[in-house]
C-alpha cells in the first residue's frame, strides 16, 4: 500500500511550493479618506517647482508619476505601453485598446502607490534606489559578508574555510568547490524592522539605505530622514578568525520623526535553507529552528515537517541551522515575545532548498539613545569547541548554550559525548590529520573503556552454556506447567550453587548501549568530518555511494553504501558466533532466522548514513569479533568448570532478596497444589 500511494518523482516536484504566505488575488481598494491626504502628503515629500510663478510638487515611482498644484492631485500611471491619467485611473476609466488584465494591473499598481505614500510619508522617498558604485563588503581571514543597500541588510554571508559538497544538476558526480554561503539573495535570506511612525509600521526591507565603509571592520547603512535625522545599521566584523558580526541600529535626532515613548519592535527574519551536503537525509533533520528561553534548555523546530510555535516569553537567541552550520541572533536585551515557522519541503535529490524558516519576532527598543537596539549575530560552523567558546567572547556569566544546536542526543547520554568523545576526538586530531585513522583510534580507546563488560559478558555467556546440560535435566525431570514453579526453583538454585546468572550477560551489554547511541548522534552532527576523504570514501559525513542501481528497492534506494555493505556482513558473522556462544540456540531453531534479520534491518536502515557512522560500527563489530576469538583462546573451560563447582560446593548464605525469592516461591507453589486438588473434586 505504502508503495503503491508513493507519488512519483515528478509529481513530487510539481507539487513542492516555495511560499509559506498564499498571495491575495483580491482587487486594491482606497476610502475617499484616504485619497484626501494624498496631497498634502505629497507636498511634504515632493520636490517643489516654482517655475511660472506657480507652486508645485512632484513624486515619482517607476510607474507613478504624481503632481500637486493648488491642492489638486493628478499624474500618470504607465502600464506597459499605455499612460493614464490618475484621475481616470482611479474611476477606472480605461482607454478601450487595453485589457482588462492592463487595466487591473494599472488600478492596482496606483492605489498601491498611493496607500504607501499615506503609510511611509516622509518615507516615501528612501523607497527609491541609491545610486552606489561597488557592492559594499566586509571581510576577515574565516568570513565574508557582503551588504545589499536595499533594506540595510547583511545579504550574503560567505565561509573562506568551507566548501559545499552539494552535487550539481549536470552532474551529479561533480563536486561543487565553490565556497559555502549560509545565506544569499538566492536563499531569499533578509530580515527587517517595524519602525512605529505615523500610526503605522514602516518596513525597513521596502527602504534603500546609504552605505558608509568606515573603515576595514565597519559599515554603516543609513537612511536620511530629513532635518538632520538619521536611522539605520551599524555592522562590526572583527578582523582575524571571528564568525560574530556586532549589528547596532544607530539613530540621530529622530525626537521629531519618530515617537519617543516606543519601547519596542517589531523585527521579521525569512530564510529558504540552501542545500550544502551530499548526504540529504541528516541534512533535513538535523536543519531547523533553535531558541533559548532564558535560564532554559534550548527548543526547537526540525525533522522534516511544518510546524509553527508561539513565543510568549523572553528568548535569549535565536537560529537558523543547517546539519553543519547556522546563522544565530543573539539580541543584547533578548527577543520579548514572537512567532516562529518551519515549512519543510517535499525535497528531490536535485533540489536546491530543503526548508523555509521564518521569524516574526519583538526585540526591545530605545527611542531616544543612539543605540536604539544591538545583536551579536554568529555566521559560522556547528563547531563544539568554537560555540562553547562564544559565552566567554561575549562575557555572559551563566552560558548561552549554544552548543545545543549540535544534536548530540538525549540530555541523559549527551555527557557521554561532551565529556569524552568530543574531548577524545579532538585530542586525536591535532596529532592524526586522517580522519579515518581517527576513527580507528576512537574506536580502540571506546573498546578499551568496555572491555570488563564486554570479558564480563563473555564469561557469564560461557558459564551458561556449561550449565546448559544440567538445565536440561530439570527441565527432562520436572516438565508440564504443573512443575514449572519446581523448574524455576531447581534452576535459580543451580545458578546460585554455580556463581552464574542469567542476566549477567545481558548487564555488560545494556551498560554498553549508551555509547553506541551516543556515538549515533556524535558522527552525523561531526563537521570535522565533513569533506573528510578516506580509503574509497570522498565525504566521511555523507554515504559512500560505490554504484547507484538503474532501479530503486523499497527502504533502500538507488544508492549502494560500501561501509553499510560490510558493517551488515560483519554484523552476521557476529551474530553467527554470538548464536553459538549462548546455550539455548539449539533448543530454539525457530528463532535462528530472527536472529539473523536484525543486520539485514541495518543494511536498509544505515545506507543513506554518513560513512563515518557505519565505518565505526564496522570496526566496532569486527574488534568485539576479535575479541571473543581471544577470549576463547585465553578462557579454559575445563577451569572454569572447576571454579564453577568449586563454588557449588562453598555453602552459600542466602541473601534477604533471596530468601523472599523462594517464600513467595513456595507460597505460590502451594497455592497451585490447593487448586489443582480443587479442580480434582
Amino acid at each position: 500500500m505504502m508503495l503503491l500511494n508513493k507519488p512519483k518523482e515528478k509529481e513530487a516536484q510539481e507539487a513542492q511550493t516555495n511560499e509559506v504566505a498564499v498571495q491575495e488575488s483580491a482587487q486594491a481598494s482606497m476610502t475617499d479618506a484616504e485619497l484626501a491626504l494624498i496631497p498634502s502628503i505629497v507636498r511634504e515629500i515632493g520636490v517643489r517647482d516654482t517655475t511660472g510663478g506657480r507652486e508645485s510638487f512632484s513624486y515619482r515611482t517607476d510607474a507613478v508619476a504624481l503632481n500637486v498644484a493648488d491642492g489638486h492631485l493628478d499624474g500618470t500611471v504607465s502600464v506597459d505601453s499605455f499612460t493614464v491619467a490618475v484621475d481616470s485611473a482611479l474611476v477606472r476609466h480605461f482607454p478601450v485598446e487595453m485589457t482588462v488584465s492592463q487595466q487591473d494591473m494599472a488600478y492596482n499598481t496606483l492605489v498601491a502607490e498611493l496607500k504607501e505614500i499615506g503609510v511611509y510619508r516622509k518615507f516615501a522617498s528612501l523607497r527609491k534606489p541609491v545610486p552606489s558604485a561597488d557592492t559594499v563588503r566586509l571581510e576577515n581571514d574565516v568570513l565574508a559578508i557582503e551588504f545589499d543597500a536595499h533594506g540595510g541588510i547583511m545579504s550574503k554571508a560567505t565561509l573562506k574555510k568551507y566548501k559545499t559538497y552539494f552535487a550539481s544538476k549536470t552532474d551529479k558526480n561533480k563536486i561543487d568547490s565553490a565556497q559555502v554561503e549560509v545565506f544569499s539573495p538566492a536563499d531569499r535570506a533578509t530580515y527587517w524592522f517595524k519602525i512605529d511612525y505615523n500610526n503605522n509600521y514602516v518596513d525597513t526591507h521596502h527602504l534603500y539605505f546609504t552605505p558608509r565603509q568606515v573603515n576595514d571592520s565597519i559599515v554603516e547603512m543609513t537612511v536620511d530622514l530629513g532635518d538632520g535625522a538619521l536611522w539605520g545599521y551599524r555592522y562590526t566584523l572583527p578582523q582575524g578568525e571571528s564568525y560574530l558580526v556586532r549589528m547596532d541600529i544607530i539613530q540621530q535626532n529622530t525626537q521629531n520623526v519618530l515617537p519617543q515613548n516606543t519601547t519596542q519592535m517589531g523585527m521579521a527574519w525569512k530564510m529558504e535553507l540552501p542545500r550544502l551536503e551530499r548526504g540529504l537525509t541528516f541534512e533535513e533533520r538535523n536543519s531547523g529552528i533553535y531558541y533559548r528561553y532564558f535560564g532554559e534548555t534550548p527548543d526547537n523546530i526540525n525533522g522534516n515537517s511544518s510546524k509553527t510555535e508561539r513565543i510568549n516569553h523572553r528568548v535569549q537567541w535565536l537560529a537558523f541551522k543547517d546539519q553543519f552550520f547556522s546563522t544565530i541572533m543573539l539580541p543584547r536585551k533578548g527577543f520579548e515575545s514572537g512567532v516562529v515557522q518551519q515549512q519543510a519541503y517535499k525535497v528531490h535529490p536535485d533540489a536546491e532548498h530543503i526548508k523555509f524558516l521564518a521569524a516574526d519576532m519583538v526585540v526591545p527598543y530605545s527611542a531616544t539613545d543612539e543605540i536604539a537596539a544591538s545583536f551579536d549575530v554568529f555566521i559560522g560552523p556547528n563547531l563544539y569547541p568554537l560555540l562553547k567558546d562564544i559565552d566567554a567572547q561575549l562575557g555572559v556569566d551563566d552560558g548561552l548554550s549554544l552548543t545545543r544546536v549540535i544534536p548530540l542526543g538525549w540530555s541523559w547520554l549527551r555527557w557521554i559525548n561532551t565529556l569524552i568523545v568530543i574531548p577524545v576526538f579532538t585530542f586525536l586530531s591535532g596529532f592524526v590529520s586522517n580522519y579515518g585513522i581517527i576513527i580507528l583510534l576512537l574506536t580502540i580507546f571506546i573498546k578499551l573503556i568496555i572491555f570488563p563488560f564486554t570479558y564480563k559478558s563473555y564469561l557469564s555467556q560461557a558459564k551458561m552454556r556449561l550449565l546448559a546440560p544440567e538445565i536440561k535435566e530439570i527441565n527432562d525431570k520436572y516438565p508440564g506447567k504443573e512443575n514449572a514453579m519446581v523448574r524455576q526453583q531447581k534452576t535459580m538454585a543451580l545458578y546460585s550453587r554455580a556463581g552464574a546468572s542469567p542476566f549477567s550477560g545481558c548487564l555488560p551489554l545494556l551498560l554498553q548501549m549508551p555509547i553506541l547511541i551516543a556515538m549515533f548522534s556524535f558522527f552525523p552532527s561531526c563537521i570535522e568530518l565533513r569533506g573528510q576523504s578516506f580509503l574509497w570514501v570522498q565525504d566521511l559525513a555523507a554515504p559512500d555511494v560505490i554504484f547507484t542501481l538503474p532501479f530503486s528497492i523499497p527502504f533502500y534506494g538507488k544508492e549502494v553504501s560500501l561501509f553499510c555493505l560490510l558493517m551488515t556482513a560483519t554484523n552476521i558473522v557476529y551474530t553467527r558466533i554470538n548464536m553459538k556462544n549462548q546455550p539455548s540456540s539449539s533448543s530454539m531453531p525457530g528463532m535462528k532466522w530472527m536472529m539473523y534479520l536484525m543486520p539485514v534491518m541495518f543494511l536498509f536502515f544505515f545506507n543513506s548514513y554518513p560513512a563515518a557512522l557505519s565505518y565505526y560500527y564496522f570496526l566496532s563489530l569486527l574488534i568485539t569479533i576479535i575479541q571473543t576469538w581471544i577470549f576463547r583462546r585465553c578462557v579454559n573451560e575445563e577451569k572454569l568448570r572447576r571454579k564453577m563447582a568449586e563454588n557449588a560446593a562453598k555453602p552459600k548464605k542466602k541473601s534477604g532478596f533471596m530468601a523472599r525469592l523462594e517464600e513467595a516461591q513456595r507460597k505460590q507453589q502451594a497455592a497451585l497444589r490447593e487448586q489443582q486438588k480443587g479442580r480434582r473434586r
